[in-house]
C-alpha cells in the first residue's frame, strides 16, 4: 500500500481526500498542524507528502525547506494564486504544484505520476499487480488478463478500468456516470449501462450466469473480485 503524509489544516478536504485514495491502495496521514507534521515525518516513513501552503504558525514555503531533506516526493496543494509562491516551491525542490480547488481524480493521477518517476511505492504496488488475473495499463488503455490482452470498446475500458481501480468496493451507478468522460445522459437514461456491463462479463467470465468478477450488488450497484 501507498503511504502519503498529508499537511492539511481543512479537516474537510483532508477527509474528502483520505476516503477518495483509499480506494486506490493509498493510505493518508493527515497533520493539521506544521510541527507536529515535521516531528511526525522525521520519524515516520511516507512515499509521498502534499503540502498546503497556508497553515497555521508557520508558513508552508517553511515547511517545504525542512521538507525536500527527508527526499520524499513533495506537492503542493495551495488556494494562493501568486505565480511566485509556484516558482518558490518549485525552486525548493517540491515534485508538482496543484492549485485549490482540484478533482481529487487528477490528485491521484499526479500522485501515481511521480511514484512511478521515484520508483518506489508505485513497484512495490506493480509487482503486486502482476500477480493479479487483471492487469490495468491506463497510459496504454489496455486491460490483461492472465496476460492477454482484452479487445474492449472505449466504454468498456472506462467501466473495466473503473472496477479495477476500485476492487473490493461496491461502485454505484452514479459513480460510473461521474468518472467517465464517454458515458452520457442518454446512456443513463435508456439503460444502456446493462448492456455495456453484459458486454465485460461475456470478456472475462468463463460463466456469464455464475460470475467470478463482476458480482451485481442489489441496489447499490457492481463489485469486483479478483
Amino acid at each position: 500500500m501507498i503511504k502519503i503524509a498529508m499537511i492539511e489544516d481543512d479537516l474537510e478536504l483532508a477527509e474528502v481526500l483520505i476516503e477518495y485514495l483509499k480506494q486506490f491502495n493509498i493510505e493518508v496521514v493527515n497533520f493539521e498542524e506544521p510541527f507536529l507534521a515535521l516531528s511526525s515525518l522525521s520519524l515516520q516513513k511516507f512515499d509521498l507528502i502534499i503540502l498546503d501552503l497556508t497553515l497555521p504558525g508557520m508558513d508552508g514555503l517553511d515547511v517545504c525547506k525542512e521538507l525536500v531533506k527527508l527526499d520524499v516526493p513533495i506537492i503542493i496543494s495551495s488556494a494562493r494564486s501568486d505565480i511566485t509562491d509556484k516558482v518558490t516551491a518549485l525552486k525548493l525542490g517540491a515534485d508538482d504544484y496543484l492549485p485549490k480547488p482540484y478533482d481529487p481524480r487528477e490528485l491521484e493521477v499526479r500522485i501515481t505520476t511521480i511514484l512511478r518517476r521515484f520508483n518506489k511505492s508505485l513497484d512495490k504496488t506493480v509487482e503486486e499487480t502482476k500477480e493479479k488475473i487483471f492487469v490495468l495499463n491506463e497510459e496504454k488503455r489496455e486491460i490483461l488478463k492472465n496476460d492477454k490482452y482484452l479487445r474492449l470498446t472505449a466504454a468498456e475500458f472506462e467501466i473495466l478500468s473503473l472496477f479495477i481501480k476500485r476492487e473490493g468496493f461496491v461502485v454505484s451507478r452514479e459513480d460510473i456516470f461521474e468518472n467517465s468522460d464517454v458515458l452520457n445522459s442518454d446512456y443513463e437514461n435508456s439503460g444502456s449501462l446493462a448492456v455495456i456491463i453484459n458486454r465485460i462479463r461475456h470478456k472475462i467470465e468463463d460463466n456469464q450466469k455464475e460470475p467470478k468478477y463482476l458480482h451485481t450488488i442489489r441496489g447499490m450497484g457492481y463489485k469486483f473480485i479478483q
